[in-house]
């Protein structure tokens, strides 16, 4: 199961929808900051799922000249699953090939200065984004969403804030010459 299609199960189980009604969901939660999500994605993900009998048509309804839309419901199964799912993901680990580690690993094959440069980049970048979702995780503790349902969100928010602190490490040992780096001809 993918985790748009888990996503999406754990969506139903909230209510019955339409998958742009869940994609826009997504969206407003930020979902697609922790999930890859597309319109169309979802809805060949919807389409598997009900061929699979883990979500079910409930009706279809139509506003305007807008196509029509069907709303779909969670199964007992899709329920199951789901749940399966979410227990495996949270006793096993599972190494998912990030391709950060990768050029980390590789790094050593450019010159020490453009590695430099290029790591000041990334803290930059990830910098900002943890300074963009912070206030989002306040704003939703002010609506009162409960904490239970934004753990993914913190989760990313503080592995980046733990992936800035290696990293800052890291740049001043390069800096100051105590990881020594080869030289190239």
């Amino acid at each position: 199961m993918t985790p748009l299609a888990m996503s999406a199960l754990a969506m139903l189980v909230e209510r019955p929808m339409h998958p742009y009604e869940m994609y826009r969901l997504m969206i407003d939660r930020y979902e697609h900051e922790v999930v890859k999500v597309k319109p169309g994605t979802l809805y060949h993900a919807m389409a598997r799922m009900a061929d699979a009998e883990l979500i079910e048509a409930v009706g279809t309804d139509r506003e305007g000249g807008r196509p029509e839309r069907t709303t779909y419901r969670i199964t007992p199964k899709g329920v199951r699953l789901m749940q399966e799912r979410v227990r495996g993901l949270l006793a096993q680990p599972v190494n998912e090939y990030p391709s950060f580690p990768v050029a980390l690993g590789e790094a050593h094959n450019l010159p020490r200065a453009e590695v430099l440069e290029l790591l000041t980049m990334r803290i930059a970048a990830l910098q900002a984004r943890v300074d963009e979702r912070r206030p989002s995780l306040d704003a939703a503790a002010a609506e009162g969403v409960e904490e239970a349902y934004l753990l993914d969100h913190h989760f990313v928010v503080d592995m980046t804030a733990a992936e800035l602190e290696w990293l800052r490490e890291l740049v001043a040992r390069i800096e100051n010459k105590e990881l020594e780096w080869p030289s190239r001809p």
